[in-house]
């Protein structure tokens, strides 16, 4: 039976992460996922002044660095509590704001250089995610540029994500963590959530295919963003 929220309805993907969960292992764990997400970002930020909408950010513990790398930046969050913690954590930066996706879908068209949507597009339907290609080609310039990273293949399972995890926490130092927080997420939310709506996956040449239908061009897989290379990135452009 799956954790129902205040009013009794069955959780959702967005109540999850809205509340308190158990995905990152330790405060360490944090920390290094989001700086290595925020690394990767950067190595797609075309120039010092661009414009760039990361989608599903989370708790982007190192959007600073992300922001001091470009123009403007723009974090979306579906989740509330998550963009109250943002909007605390960055309110100083004139040059981010905190956007729910209904405000994503009001900014002017044509203003974007990049658009990066990491670890999304797997708690979305097919029809969400076609609605969002559309709508990221018509915020983006022309030339400008569209990632999703972190797209999940059919033939990963959660025993690779579980073994990519353990291999990343014995480089960053929680192993011990890690171990314990594999437990817990067994009995957790996240497993009753992922087992209740599933995961959406994509083989690459779905995934490809559904992108150039949305209009973008010289769509190209490039390593993936975050510790696991079972999964991958995409990149594609809003033609001139």
């Amino acid at each position: 039976m799956l954790p129902a929220t205040a009013n009794g309805e069955s959780m959702s993907w967005r109540d999850f992460w809205n509340g308190e969960h158990a995905i990152y292992v330790s405060p360490r764990h944090k920390a290094l996922h989001y700086r290595q997400i925020a690394t990767d970002l950067i190595s797609h930020i075309p120039a010092r002044d661009a414009v760039v909408l990361d989608h599903g950010c989370g708790e982007a513990l190192d959007a600073a660095r992300v922001a001091a790398a470009c123009g403007r930046l723009y974090l979306c969050e579906a989740a509330p509590n998550v963009r109250d913690k943002l909007r605390a954590m960055l309110g100083r930066r004139d040059n981010v704001s905190v956007v729910s996706p209904e405000e994503v879908a009001a900014l002017p068209e044509n203003m974007l250089d990049l658009v990066v949507a990491n670890s999304l597009i797997q708690y979305l339907g097919r029809e969400e995610l076609t609605a969002l290609l559309a709508l990221w080609r018509s915020k983006l310039k022309p030339g400008g540029k569209l990632v999703i990273a972190d797209v999940i293949p059919p033939d990963v399972s959660p025993l690779t994500d579980a073994s990519q995890l353990l291999a990343f926490a014995w480089r960053g130092g929680f192993l011990m963590a890690a171990l314990a927080g594999l437990v817990r997420t067994a009995f957790s939310d996240y497993r009753k959530l992922r087992a209740q709506y599933g995961l959406a996956t994509y083989a690459e040449a779905d995934i490809v295919g559904l992108i150039r239908a949305a209009g973008y061009d010289d769509v190209q897989r490039q390593p993936n963003f975050g510790h696991n290379p079972h999964r991958m990135t995409f990149v594609g452009t809003n033609p001139a």
